[in-house]
């Protein structure tokens, strides 16, 4: 094994199947002599599996973060070497480790990255989707207001939109991409990816809302949300655009684009997504 150098290792490890970790992170996480974890019980375990005794194993998490960060540098100063991992994947993403690598860098001490697993990127090679292009956002807001008016921001984006969602959220996070997305929008729900019990399932908003109420089992695990990019407001009359404009300047979003379609005959959903660029338009 190559010895470690005097920095900061950004570690990624597995986000289920504790198979799936590179042979370049058992090297660091078996070398380095501090290994700080999220959570050190869930990586007491990880490291026993490949049966790995850390020579030091503490706790940086989201609570303690800030203030772990000069330990960490202390142990930099002395000259050795710290690996640092999350509860799963490649930490900083969605996860602590953003604070401590900041301060590291600061420090003028060097921050190497192990690349590994990563849910996001997962279930995006698994989606079906075609867009070339995709926006990582992560986690949308808890309370609901501020979800949609977070999913109105990036209902327009020309490319996939991946998020994080818990269990205990994903039915109303679902419901609320469907108010402002239209229920035709396509989407991939990611559950449990690389577990026991990895689904997955692609159809409309609405065929997604459907699907998770049926079967309550669907909605437990860990989710990543893949949104498709908005579609193209082309191939609709000139008539109906003008229409879809003067009903836009008196009503509602909503009003104004079911109104719109009943009169010009044009896909609801296609109207909908002109509304939301016009509306955008303006505000700008």
């Amino acid at each position: 094994m190559t010895p470690l150098e005097n920095a900061l290792y950004v570690v990624a490890t597995p986000i289920g199947n504790l198979r799936d970790i590179t042979l370049r992170a058992l090297d660091v996480l078996t070398q380095a002599d501090v290994v700080a974890a999220e959570d050190t019980r869930n990586s007491a375990h990880l490291l026993a599996q490949h049966h790995i005794r850390a020579k030091q194993l503490v706790a940086v998490h989201q609570h303690n973060e800030r203030g772990s960060a000069e330990r960490m540098l202390g142990w930099l100063r002395s000259g050795q070497s710290v690996a640092f991992i999350s509860d799963a994947g490649t930490p900083a993403v969605s996860d602590p480790g953003a604070i401590l690598v900041q301060a590291v860098r600061a420090a003028g001490f060097r921050v190497i990255p192990v690349p590994g697993p990563s849910a996001a990127v997962a279930a995006l090679s698994a989606s079906g989707l075609l867009s070339p292009h995709f926006r990582f956002h992560g986690f949308l807001p808890n309370k609901a207001a501020a979800r949609r008016s977070e999913l109105q921001t990036l209902q327009a984006e020309n490319g996939t939109v991946v998020f994080y969602e818990a269990p205990h959220r994903i039915v109303e996070c679902v419901d609320d991409m469907r108010s402002v997305c239209g229920d035709e929008r396509q989407v991939v729900l990611a559950r449990e990816i690389s577990k026991l019990f990895e689904t997955f399932f692609a159809g409309t908003l609405a065929e997604a809302a459907a699907w998770l109420q049926a079967d309550s089992n669907q909605q437990r695990g860990e989710f990543v949300v893949l949104l498709s990019a908005a579609p193209p407001a082309e191939g609709l009359s000139d008539s109906a655009r003008r229409t879809l404009q003067l009903l836009l300047a008196d009503l509602p979003l909503k009003q104004a684009v079911q109104l719109a379609a009943n009169i010009s005959g044009e896909p609801r959903n296609t109207l909908y997504q002109l509304a939301l660029q016009l509306k955008q338009a303006d505000a700008e």
